[in-house]
């Protein structure tokens, strides 16, 4: 059954757009209960224009409620201001990304903003940090029918995940001296990716750790994945 069938049973009412900047908000979700999320509207959002969307799903650590709203503000916003896009970054519903409550929940939220504000289908992105990196490799390879693009940064991947991605294009982010997530294994998976044909990018970052990468990754993930769309 599409993904859009099966969370059209989860979400309550879609909420009223709000004015452009950063907003902290909350959702309801049959099964899954109370999703809070950062919202990012585009200062020059016009409902005539259909934006990207990015998903970003936050690292672990001590998570509270608007933590997603932290990652959003801190890391995801200064490195994809220039998109123009609606970013959304909810607080794990299930404590961690790779589980069926945080799938639901995720699920259904994608669903109200883009039932919401205008969309673009073809320009959807999921992106996340360590443990939300390990949530893009999951909700990527679960769903390579609604997410048209993925980052992940300092995570791991099973096999089928970077399988199910297909042609998705992919761009991978780790820092080569990861003292929590290895290194080898994400090189390993890119080179894998490669070898089949698909469509990745790699990107190591040198002389840092796990807890200190930066925005700017992100921003040359970004810019490739771009690059990728206007390709097609």
């Amino acid at each position: 059954m599409p993904w859009l069938l099966t969370t059209a049973l989860l979400v309550t009412l879609a909420q009223s757009p709000r004015e452009p900047g950063l907003h902290n908000a909350t959702l309801e979700v049959d099964g899954v209960g109370t999703i809070t999320y950062g919202l990012w509207v585009p200062r020059d959002y016009d409902a005539a224009e259909p934006r990207p969307l990015v998903l970003a799903l936050h690292p672990g650590g001590s998570p509270g409620p608007g933590y997603g709203s932290q990652f959003l503000r801190g890391f995801v916003a200064p490195a994809l201001q220039d998109w123009g896009a609606v970013v959304v970054s909810p607080d794990a519903p299930g404590r961690r990304w790779n589980n069926e409550t945080s799938e639901r929940g995720v699920l259904a939220l994608i669903e109200d903003v883009r039932a919401t504000y205008s969309i673009d289908p073809a320009r959807i992105l999921v992106t996340g940090y360590s443990m939300g990196g390990r949530g893009t490799w999951y909700m990527a390879g679960r769903h390579p029918d609604l997410f048209t693009a993925a980052i992940p940064m300092a995570a791991r991947s099973e096999p089928d995940e970077a399988r199910n991605v297909g042609d998705m294009p992919v761009f991978i982010i780790h820092p080569r001296e990861d003292e929590v997530v290895p290194f080898e294994p994400a090189e390993r998976t890119a080179q894998e990716m490669e070898a089949r044909g698909q469509n990745v990018s790699f990107l190591p970052l040198e002389g840092v750790g796990h807890f200190q990468m930066r925005p700017e990754p992100l921003r040359r993930g970004g810019d490739w994945v771009r690059q990728r769309w206007t390709e097609r």
